[in-house]
Parts: structure tokens; sequence; C-alpha cells
């Protein structure tokens, strides 16, 4: 999905993604179906990236592209990016009307201001806590002024620890409060609009799940 520090863990979770990419679609391609807070939030944020001109949407860490497709039933110019080749190699043949790109979220190659949002579910949980300041800054920059980021996370319902490890199966992942990833976000220029922490849905993994709405400023 997205990297973690160093490329050795860079290469970790890309093989660890290619390795179960085949079984991540076959459990995964169709969950929106189940999850009608998930898909609230999204709608949510396709309006809104819908009113500020509806510029390109990036779904970063797009896995198996479902999440894309949805993105664009919903209006939007969507694109999807992963980290791992099996991954894109699926949306690819899955959805071959949309764009799907290899590449690192920290690191998307884009110009200033070119996206009109950004999705990052359940993508950057891989990502050690060190680094987040600077992914974030990387979508404060790729952001045009207005735009939206949607981020969606397993949570810790506590302020202490604001951010803990788990075994995620695949790769080793973490949880985070929300306000504290709120305030990283707001460091970087993105403050919140708005947030939804819900329970978990039967099958998925134990613990609160939340999505996290920001916004650059519309003049920054």
């Amino acid at each position: 999905m997205t990297e973690t520090s160093g490329s050795d863990h860079l290469d970790t979770t890309r093989s660890a993604y290619d390795a179960v990419a085949v079984r991540y679609t076959e459990l995964f391609a169709d969950d929106l179906a189940g999850y009608p807070l998930d898909r609230a939030m999204l709608a949510a944020f396709a309006e809104l990236a819908r009113q500020q001109g509806g510029g390109p949407v990036a779904d970063l860490g797009c896995g198996p592209g479902h999440v894309t497709a949805h993105l664009r039933d919903l209006g939007l110019m969507a694109f999807g990016v992963d980290l791992a080749p099996a991954m894109v190699a699926i949306a690819r043949s899955r959805h071959p009307e949309l764009r799907f790109e290899e590449g690192s979220m920290a690191d998307l190659g884009l110009a200033d201001g070119s996206l009109g949002g950004i999705l990052a579910r359940y993508s950057l949980i891989h990502t050690p806590p060190e680094e987040l300041p600077a992914v974030f800054a990387e979508f404060h920059r790729l952001l045009a002024p207005g735009g939206h980021l949607l981020l969606a996370f397993q949570a810790v319902d506590r302020p202490v620890p604001p951010v803990e490890a788990f075994d995620h199966k695949v790769a080793l992942a973490y949880r985070w409060w929300p306000d504290a990833l709120a305030a990283l976000l707001a460091d970087a220029g993105l403050p919140e609009v708005a947030r939804s922490v819900r329970a978990p849905y039967e099958g998925e993994r134990p613990g609160p799940q939340a999505h996290l709405l920001a916004r650059r400023q519309p003049a920054d």
C-alpha cells in the first residue's frame, strides 16, 4: 500500500502486498457495499471536490482499484497509485478505463497544486509516525488551494499512547488517536474539516475505525 521507514521497509511492504494481491482482492474488492458510513464520507469528500472545480483526485494506496472506481462513479476524475506492482496490475485489469500507476505517496512527481483531492484510505497505516510530517507536507504541496484530503485509518480511543503499532498480518501497521493525527495535519497546513469514528463492522479488525477530512486553505 504505502511505504515504511527506509528502503528496506519499503521493499518489504511492497513485496508483502504483491504476495497477497489476489487474496486481498478477493476479500476487499467489494467491501464498500457493506460500509454505509464509509460511503457517506466518500460522498461528502466527492461533493466537496466537485465544488472546488473537480480537478484530478488521487486514490493513494488504491489496491485493486475498487475505491478509485467508486470515486469515478461519484463524478470525480479519479486515478489510483499503489506501491505494489501486483496490485496495480489487478486494478488495471479490473478497471481498464481508469488510470493506475506504481508509485510512492511521498514522491508522486506531480506539479504543485495539481490535485483537486487526495484519498488515503487505510494506506498510511504502514508509514512510521516520524515520516508522516513529510508525507503530509507533500499532500499540501500537491493539493490545489481549497482541495480536500480524506484519510481512513484504524484508531485508538485514548490519548496515551497517541499511536500504537499492531500486527496487520501483511506488514507492521499503526493505529492513531484521531486528535494526534489531526494535529499533524494542521501543522502541515491541512486543518481538519470533519471526522467520523465508528465501531468496526462484522468481520473487520477490532477497534474503532476513523475518517479525517482536512482541507488546504483557499489562499495560504
